[in-house]
């Protein structure tokens, strides 16, 4: 019981935490529980700690006996759950009562040779209170949960109801009216499944459900333009060709969130990825290590068979017509010299097992770190040649000229045309996909996604990039088929365009792959850490977005967007490895970069369409708390710099007055009142020209004043005395018992925290 057992998730009762919330809930009941039985081994206790005791036992019964009664308000309206949750309910007060009278100071007597009072003569049965309590209110939390699972699972079904009624409309009318309530039905469900997705424990689970909800909220604008184009040529064959691709992407979007909320098992879960060369280059350095521990693991022969195999993989890189002579060659070097340093490594391997050696020789201890050396060599030349393909690709087609063109020949009703530069997107389609998996058989992938295989988050990115790929092109083509059938039509004009934003979204978003491909690759990678101080649910939230208007945004003004969004991103990213170099992670310079960098990453979200900012006033709200943290951050550069010397406070001074006018700036931008559609998108752009100049200047800032703090530091620690070593260690001295006691019962255990978690869950406001 000392240790919390939220970290297995498991308990008595066999129920699995997948929840964040149910885990953060029980978090301060474990830990008034460990309070209780750490004081097991030392039953003489002061008046005032046993006050203290009695205090947190009656805490937690009261605590249960609140969180029992909204439980057992939830079992009489689900009559499915009534049993199982009145009988979990029952135990949880059950063992509320028994821990209350453990801790009861009546109960308790005095010794008669001191006077003082002996609790916990029932040790048993404090820990079988605490384990029963656990699990009771660990199952609780868990049935409570399922009527979340509940309420997502019939969102989707109105979704599917409404979605069918739409897809059979005849007439703009019924089709406005429809799609008017098929919007509301999806603000609901997008609202329950954003809540889901951040609750998820199990990142990629987290991840699956985020890539699905993309593809739900991209595929209704294509819903929206697909379906009226139909609708105004219902002779059309391509038109339904289009309008059934959304359709059925929209429907297999809404399955795979079910198939992740339920935990049912799909194809695609459970798909095995394709073998990749990185795979075999781990193998085979597995099993040259391996000869460490066992000199008789294996033949010499298996191992040469292995890395030939290996070699043979490299023929996805050195026959790519897009890999240069000098790449070609230098993989081919690497490759040679593998298997020499592979021979030598047999030849003193055999020599080992001639003389019946139990361990490696010191011949083979260096042949072993030079094969693994080569190999790694040979890795890191793969990688440098796929990432320098896909960025030289992405440059390429970053241009969209095919996009352009089927624009234009469709305007023109030129259907030659259309089928020529259709036929060039389809090329550029395939190339993309290589860029992401590579070429070749299941057995033998290049792309880049197999530079990331094990990594669980950029697989399924790398998945969802692959199929969005595969789907928008033909639909790209099917859209520019029907404008070139009705070149006046303005709402097939407008499809296309739709389906064109959306590919060159996938564009910027494969930059971005590319770039945290690359990051992993480097050990660079660092998960954002999210900024708390995001907008609150409110005027803003989703559960608003119903009455808001939905606006279009010009297709140059999105593709400008997406671009500095990219650029933040970046920005947020060097921020974060500069950030990563100081040896002090708690110095206040470190802790408010991280926040700045974390909430223009959140503001790089927004650009794509993702995250917690979900409308321009939640970005302007986002910009406003970053240009006050900014500020903070200038203070400790202040404070900092009163340290430094004339020339090394200069430079500090000078960068900080222009992190501070450019905060001042986004301040005041982020509070200037605006109208009309123009107005908003240009102070977008200026709130996130704006982010990118402050995250500029911090960029120059942390190194130099990382190079500054480390100097002052160790000039500070040479100058230290022995006095100065003991009044540190006095004051990390531990305090008191019964202190200990009460900090833990300040933020323990209580009716508040409860009541708090069911409102986060939203149980209560069923009710």
């Amino acid at each position: 019981m000392a240790s919390s057992p939220c970290g297995n998730s498991n308990f008595d009762s066999g129920l699995e935490i997948k929840t964040r919330s149910v885990e953060q809930t029980l978090i301060p009941l474990v830990s008034q529980i460990t309070t209780l039985i750490n004081h097991k081994d030392k039953p003489k206790k002061s008046e005032r700690t046993l006050a203290a005791i009695h205090r947190v036992g009656q805490a937690v019964s009261v605590a249960v006996g609140r969180f029992v009664a909204v439980g057992e308000a939830i079992a009489t309206e689900n009559h499915e759950l009534k049993n199982e949750m009145g009988q979990a309910c029952f135990e949880a007060r059950r063992a509320g009562d028994a821990i209350a009278q453990l801790t009861d100071v009546g109960s308790a007597l005095p010794t008669p040779s001191d006077g003082r009072i002996t609790v916990f003569s029932d040790r048993t049965g404090m820990v079988k209170a605490a384990r029963l309590l656990l699990s009771s209110v660990t199952k609780v939390l868990v049935l409570a949960d399922r009527i979340v699972i509940k309420q997502i699972i019939t969102s989707r079904n109105k979704v599917l109801v409404t979605l069918d009624h739409l897809e059979r409309v005849s007439t703009f009318q019924e089709f406005v009216q429809i799609f008017s309530q098929f919007g509301n039905e999806m603000v609901e469900f997008a609202h329950l499944t954003g809540d889901r997705q951040n609750d998820l424990k199990d990142e990629k689970k987290k991840a699956r459900m985020a890539a699905a909800r993309a593809v739900l909220e991209k595929c209704t604008m294509m819903l929206l333009t697909a379906s009226k184009t139909c609708l105004r040529h219902p002779d059309c064959e391509s038109a339904r060709i289009n309008k059934d691709a959304v359709f059925h992407r929209m429907r297999c979007a809404l399955e795979q969130v079910i198939e992740i909320v339920t935990e049912a098992r799909s194809c695609g879960e459970n798909k095995i990825l394709p073998a990749s060369i990185y795979d075999g280059i781990k193998d085979f350095k597995s099993s040259v290590e391996c000869l460490r521990e066992n000199l008789y693991s294996l033949s010499p022969q298996s191992m040469s068979n292995q890395l030939e195999a290996l070699v043979e993989r490299t023929e996805d890189f050195t026959d790519s017509a897009y890999t240069s002579h000098e790449q070609r060659q230098a993989i081919l070097g690497l490759c040679q010299l593998a298997r020499q340093d592979t021979q030598q490594l047999v030849h003193a391997w055999v020599e080992a097992q001639s003389i019946h050696a139990k361990e490696a020789t010191e011949d083979m201890e260096v042949a072993i770190l030079k094969t693994c050396q080569s190999v790694n060599d040979l890795r890191r030349e793969l990688h440098k040649v796929a990432v320098s393909r896909a960025s030289d690709l992405l440059k390429v087609h970053g241009e969209t000229l095919p996009l352009r063109a089927l624009k234009a020949a469709g305007a023109e009703g030129n259907l030659e045309a259309v089928a020529e530069y259709s036929r060039t997107l389809t090329e550029q389609k395939e190339q993309l996909v290589e860029v992401v998996w590579g070429k070749g058989d299941w057995e033998r992938r290049a792309g880049c996604c197999a530079t990331c295989l094990g990594q669980s988050l950029l697989e399924i990115t790398c998945i969802h990039a692959e199929e969005t790929f595969h789907v928008i092109g033909p639909q790209i083509i099917s859209a520019a088929q029907t404008l070139a059938l009705h070149p006046s039509s303005k709402i097939a004009k407008e499809n296309l365009e739709v389906f064109c934003e959306a590919w060159e979204s996938q564009l910027c978003d494969m930059a971005l792959l590319l770039r945290e491909i690359n990051d992993v690759f480097e050990g660079r990678r660092g998960d954002k850490r999210p900024y708390l101080s995001l907008p609150r649910p409110g005027k803003h939230s989703l559960t608003n977005l119903k009455t808001a208007k939905a606006v279009k945004l010009d297709a140059e003004v999105q593709t400008s967007i997406a671009k500095l969004g990219l650029e933040l991103r970046l920005l947020s990213s060097d921020v974060d490895t500069e950030v990563e170099k100081w040896e002090e992670q708690e110095h206040d310079i470190v802790r408010q970069s991280q926040s700045l960098a974390s909430m223009a990453y959140n503001m790089h979200l927004f650009t794509r369409g993702e995250g917690l900012l979900k409308t321009t006033l939640d970005l302007f709200h986002q910009a406003e708390v970053l240009s006050e943290e900014g500020l903070q951050l200038c203070s400790s550069l202040r404070i900092f710099s009163t340290q430094l010397v004339d020339e090394e406070k200069s430079l500090v001074v000078t960068e900080m007055e222009k992190l501070v006018a450019l905060c001042q700036q986004l301040q005041m931008g982020a509070k200037t009142p605006i109208q009309g559609k123009t107005a908003t998108f240009q102070k977008v752009d200026s709130s996130i020209q704006t982010t990118k100049g402050i995250l500029t200047v911090v960029l120059s800032l942390l190194p130099f004043c990382n190079k500054l703090n480390r100097k002052y530091k160790s000039e500070r620690s040479s100058l230290g005395s022995p006095q100065d070593w003991r009044e540190r260690q006095d004051a990390s001295t531990p305090v008191k018992e019964e202190g200990a006691l009460n900090s833990k019962n300040s933020n323990g255990f209580g009716v508040k925290s409860l009541e708090q978690h069911m409102a986060g869950l939203n149980l209560l406001e069923s009710k």
